[in-house]
């Protein structure tokens, strides 16, 4: 996620000597990975941290930058715009001029719009600054898992997932609640300004411990670019806004469109016999395909269990924001617990089996914790389920992550983790205006009188009267993640047997297995 860096990032952007061969990529010859992963992590942890903390400071944002609430819902809408719609072309830009160097510079643009935010002083300008950090985040993220599919061996790559999965799992609790501590303590300018050090010290320890991997010599599909950024755009834009504008016909015809080009750039990389920017037989591989099924249902149901969850707990037992996220600390708690031991087994039990039960223990924990949303019922109620969540969380982001890249050939990894995060961010965008619309209908036909949640002064419990309907409406509401969570266990349920190290029979097939074809230039 950077853009604005010293020189020497660039230095072998363009360079007369060839490329090295991709044999010479293999992450067997990699010395130590494991500090290059550490620092990957606190820059990958910074950005998902920045996705959840503005919504925890939008009061003091309303009151300083004397602004509307729909102009500051826009402080975060366009931040998941801006990181959205590029991750395809970032992650292939990555194999194009390394992943190391694109992580630098999204990182150094990431925190220089961080600066820009905290020292803003109109809404339109903080808005601004935010896409600018959309589009450092959409540089960072297909890097962080590029970089580790070359430099951990596939048969050592669930243990480096699992790491990952874990920051990413700690970043959801992090965010609400440094936001809310941050906010109280200094202002909210210093939800912007604490990025600084710390991508200041992962520029550092990046620059220090990620090696600079060999580059390909791919020519850059610009069609692919400009179709698959104006389609992304208009797909996304349209669902993230359609709740909003009350989901008219400006709304569908911007959905419309959106699918239509996505349409059109699948076409044109099906036809196109030079280099294309979403290789599409990445897709041949059956993991690969159902990883990213199952990925997007993560980031739909995610986003979508924990606005229900909020509204709840702010509305029916009058926490404040951040005393809401603290009902979120079992399931970071239980991710980050148990990321060595589910790391250790995705290395070497069928992903099947270890995605099966994280996505049945989801499931199994929101019809749990469904059950539990009452006004009466006691913390620990809801604790528990949450914990089971965290449970779920852990056996599904790492050995889903490492099942998507096992076969991924190293020249391609940039755009695979393209196309990875590219539909985890999408299932997010479906999940928010899922869910969005499902509460309003809830509590429309639930709750008596007109009430809009999203008028309520968070902290302030509703009349005694309206808590039992309005508890219906947010357990009713957390049945569509739910219900999406199936889709994932069908998804898991397909995946197959792993051809790597620890899974085949003999080396010999192991070499035999089929993956994915490398692509020829």
């Amino acid at each position: 996620m950077e853009c604005i860096v010293p020189c020497g990032v660039f230095a072998g952007f363009v360079t007369s000597a060839p490329n090295p061969s991709p044999t010479t990529t293999s992450p067997e010859e990699a010395k130590d990975p494991w500090p290059a992963l550490f620092a990957l992590c606190l820059g990958f942890f910074m950005i998902l941290v920045d996705s959840t903390i503005v919504s925890v400071a939008t009061p003091a944002i309303i009151e300083d930058l004397h602004a509307d609430v729909n102009s500051v819902v826009w402080v975060t809408s366009a931040y998941l715009l801006a990181y959205a719609v590029p991750v395809l072309i970032t992650g292939r830009l990555g194999d194009r001029f390394g992943p190391k160097r694109l992580y630098l510079a999204g990182l150094t643009v990431f925190t220089l719009a961080s600066l820009w935010c905290g020292l803003t002083n109109s809404i339109e300008g903080l808005i601004v600054a935010r896409i600018v950090q959309g589009l450092g985040a959409s540089m960072i993220t297909p890097q962080t898992m590029a970089i580790i599919t070359r430099i951990f061996p596939a048969a050592r790559r669930g243990k480096a997932m699992a790491l990952w999965g874990a920051t990413a799992g700690v970043a959801t609790l992090v965010g609400p609640i440094l936001g809310g501590v941050l906010v109280d303590a200094l202002g909210w300018e210093w939800i912007f300004f604490i990025n600084i050090p710390v991508g200041l010290i992962g520029f550092a320890l990046a620059w220090r411990l990620v090696p600079t991997l060999p580059t390909n010599s791919h020519r850059f599909d610009w069609l692919g670019v400009a179709l698959s950024g104006a389609g992304m755009f208009l797909l996304v834009f349209g669902i993230q806004e359609g709740e909003q504008l009350g989901w008219d016909t400006v709304v569908w015809a911007l959905i419309g469109s959106g699918v239509v080009v996505i349409g059109l750039f699948v076409l044109w990389q099906s036809r196109n016999r030079a280099e294309p920017l979403v290789p599409l037989h990445l897709f041949r591989d059956r993991n690969f395909s159902l990883a990213n099924i199952a990925i997007s249902v993560m980031g739909f149901s995610i986003t979508a269990v924990a606005i229900p969850l909020m509204l709840y707990a702010q509305l029916v037992r009058g926490y404040s924001p951040t005393e809401s996220a603290f009902l979120l600390v079992p399931m970071a708690v239980m991710t980050l617990l148990l990321a060595r031991f589910v790391g250790s087994l995705t290395d070497s039990v069928h992903p099947r089996i270890i995605v099966s039960i994280g996505f049945a223990s989801l499931l199994g924990s929101l019809f749990w914790l469904a059950h539990e949303m009452t006004p009466g019922s006691e913390v620990w109620q809801l604790l528990v389920p949450m914990a089971v969540f965290g449970v779920g969380n852990a056996f599904v982001w790492a050995p889903n992550s490492a099942t998507a890249t096992r076969n991924l050939p190293m020249q391609l990894a940039g755009a695979g983790a393209g196309v990875y995060n590219a539909t985890r961010q999408l299932g997010a965008v479906l999940g928010a205006a899922g869910i969005a619309v499902l509460i309003d209908a809830r509590v429309a036909a639930l709750v008596p009188g007109e009430f809009d949640p999203g008028q309520a002064t968070p902290g302030a419990k509703l009349p005694e009267v309206l808590q039992g309907a309005f508890s219906d409406a947010m357990a009713q509401a957390m049945y569509l993640p739910a219900g999406i969570f199936v889709l994932g266990l069908v998804a898991a349920l397909a995946f197959e047997r792993p051809h790597h190290e620890g899974f085949a029979p003999t080396a010999a097939g192991a070499a035999t297995a089929t993956d994915v074809p490398v692509e020829t230039t």
